[in-house]
């Protein structure tokens, strides 16, 4: 891949597309094409065709998605999968009649059964049922991972998937209603340290999750889009992903103390046991894009410790 490729960032404005537009220009792409959604609607399929044809870019970064928590998943069925669905088919389609040279497709490691075994491997994927809080959402990423797929097996398209693991970092949603647990933890923490009182968290604390910072996802698209091929991938893994994760974990009730402690917290933390945990583990096994060369180089503590200078900030305005 040149350098002067044009590059479209589907969801710039996104904590991934956002992150990816940073790596991307930092290292060295000259030609990043961008468009707000007010601009383009995504599952809009004429416009996105339209669009298309007028850009031509040359590799395609698919980070746009609808997304949200526990609580927003689980309420919004029926919008998570329409619009998932959707904004995947529309630009996957495009991205294949316009004749794109490498399509990067972002899922979440959500798509796996919520019992799978742990670590999760490529291979676990459909081998049991989903977490039924967010069902929606899996099923449209697995769509889409799978439309790369028979694209590339039907037509030969250079079309791959990555499968992060929970993300955080700088441009986070820290929306109380609809962020994911890193980021609202930290909003609700800060503010039970400005106003005072415990903090109250759903679940029991105990499930145990892996974070992953979205610059070093931005890291590992770029590493995709310059190293790795679907047809050499395929033997690796014949439905085209890869994970992307840290390989640790640490449960939430220890996710939040860190976050506490991290912002000079010092009140208590109390445990609505009668709302949901979601799934009890999730740890990814990274191990293929490790031995292919690729790695994560921040750590837990530095990445919340930066996330929470950026919310510091910019908390105005989120």
């Amino acid at each position: 891949m040149s350098r002067s490729e044009r590059v479209y960032v589907a969801g710039h404005r996104g904590l991934v597309g956002s992150a990816v537009v940073r790596q991307f220009r930092s290292a060295g792409y000259t030609n990043l094409i961008t468009k707000p959604r007010s601009e383009l609607d995504l599952s809009d399929q004429a416009s996105v065709r339209a669009f298309f044809e007028d850009e031509r870019p040359e590799i395609v970064i698919l980070a746009a998605a609808k997304v949200g928590g526990i609580l927003a998943n689980d309420t919004y069925k029926a919008d998570f999968i329409f619009e998932n669905l959707a904004i995947a088919t529309n630009v996957i389609h495009a991205a294949h009649e316009c004749a794109v040279q490498k399509l990067v497709n972002l899922g979440s490691s959500c798509i796996y059964p919520k019992h799978a075994p742990q670590p999760i491997k490529e291979e676990h994927l459909l081998t049991g049922p989903l977490e039924p809080t967010n069902e929606p959402y899996a099923i449209a990423k697995i769509a889409a991972l799978k439309l790369c797929r028979y694209y590339h097996e039907q037509y030969g398209d250079n079309f791959v998937s990555a499968m992060p693991t929970n993300l955080y970092g700088p441009g986070d949603n820290f929306d109380l209603v609809t962020s994911h647990v890193l980021a609202g933890l930290i909003r609700k923490i800060h503010e039970a340290t400005i106003n005072g009182g415990p903090v109250e968290l759903w679940g029991d604390g105990t499930p145990l999750r892996e974070f992953l910072h979205v610059d070093d996802l931005a890291a590992a698209i770029l590493f995709i889009v310059e190293e790795i091929e679907a047809g050499s991938l395929s033997a690796r893994v014949p439905d085209l992903f890869v994970n992307v994760g840290t390989a640790s974990e640490i449960s939430i009730r220890d996710l939040a103390k860190l976050i506490g402690r991290i912002e000079g917290y010092t009140g208590e933390f109390t445990w609505d046991s009668s709302k949901p945990n979601g799934t009890p583990r999730k740890l990814m096994d990274s191990s293929v894009i490790h031995q292919l060369g690729w790695s994560h180089r921040v750590s837990l503590e530095v990445g919340i410790r930066t996330t929470y200078e950026w919310f510091l900030a910019n908390h105005d305005a989120v």
